[in-house]
């Protein structure tokens, strides 16, 4: 195992196994995950603070990471924002589903180093899974508000969404729609880089910067609302203010047996190819802020 294969494996583990499943109605558990976040962030030399917000008379945070608070002042210019989130469903660990996001996040933060592009806003977001899901409760639709009621442009939202499961196994990668097996390889050793109409120049700019980068298989697809699992995550929420965004997923139910499931484990994953899709991540923000790769 890599060296960033093995940092990917500690979060995923510490999240996964010390604190495990991490659901809505556990704020004190989502408080240590919080200041564990922070503190990761914080190590790699990023100014950290967090969005408060309140749901059913708890409070809950995003952990926001970047080279300098972007709120403190005006902000011009368009903002990359990557986001993941941290909370999971009841009775489940969450390893992929998604503590492999955060870790992808943590260790994208780590890998940029003095490179971390000064347009770049990082988000670990609580309250994604239900009974907040695709509601106005989500944290990242807490900050998506905050960016539009600021009237802050975006280059567009990354959100990563279970980055860790893999299989080569013929058969192992399902669809949503029967025709899409014709079209994509019915193994599941992809990541896929996943958005809205609207979005499509942004996807496809995401997915030539991974295929550039040529380390690990890519498909991308951009579709409308009604194709079930193009929109199941945080970047639904920057839909709603009209931004451009896109999801990185290794398809979730599409593919791992084990979504929502107490099997969720880190055992289940494949942390050398997790950390091929953080490096094509890392690769592809220097591109997108006009670096080359």
């Amino acid at each position: 195992m890599s060296s960033n294969s093995s940092s990917l494996y500690q979060i995923v583990h510490y999240l996964s196994k010390t604190i495990g499943p991490r659901p809505y109605s556990r704020p004190d558990l989502l408080k240590r995950v919080r200041d564990y976040i922070a503190g990761k962030f914080d190590e790699t030399g990023l100014e950290v603070w967090f969005q408060e917000f309140s749901y059913n008379q708890e409070v809950y945070w995003n952990v926001l990471a970047a080279k300098r608070n972007l709120f403190e002042k005006p902000f011009s210019g368009k903002l990359m924002v990557i986001g993941a989130h941290y909370d999971t469903v009841a009775g489940s660990p969450g390893a992929d589903d998604n503590a492999s996001g955060i870790a992808g996040l943590v260790e994208l933060a780590r890998g940029l180093g003095k490179d971390f592009p000064d347009n770049l806003l990082l988000c670990a977001f609580t309250l994604e899974e239900p009974p907040c899901y695709r509601t106005r409760n989500m944290g990242s639709y807490k900050l998506a508000k905050f960016l539009k009621k600021r009237r802050i442009k975006l280059h567009g939202m990354i959100s990563l969404e279970m980055l860790g499961y893999f299989s080569d196994k013929p058969g192992s990668q399902h669809f949503p729609l029967p025709f899409m097996q014709y079209v994509y390889p019915d193994k599941g050793n992809f990541i896929g880089i996943v958005g809205n109409i609207w979005s499509k120049n942004f996807t496809e700019e995401i997915k030539a910067a991974f295929l550039k980068a040529g380390l690990i298989p890519t498909e991308s697809l951009s579709a409308p609302f009604f194709v079930i699992g193009t929109d199941l995550s945080d970047h639904w929420s920057f839909y709603k203010f009209g931004y451009k965004a896109a999801m990185i997923t290794d398809t979730a139910f599409y593919r791992n047996p084990h979504y929502h499931r107490i099997s969720d484990l880190p055992e289940t994953l494949d942390f050398d190819r997790m950390a091929m899709v953080v490096e094509s991540l890392r690769l592809t923000v220097l591109k997108l802020s006009g670096e080359d790769i």
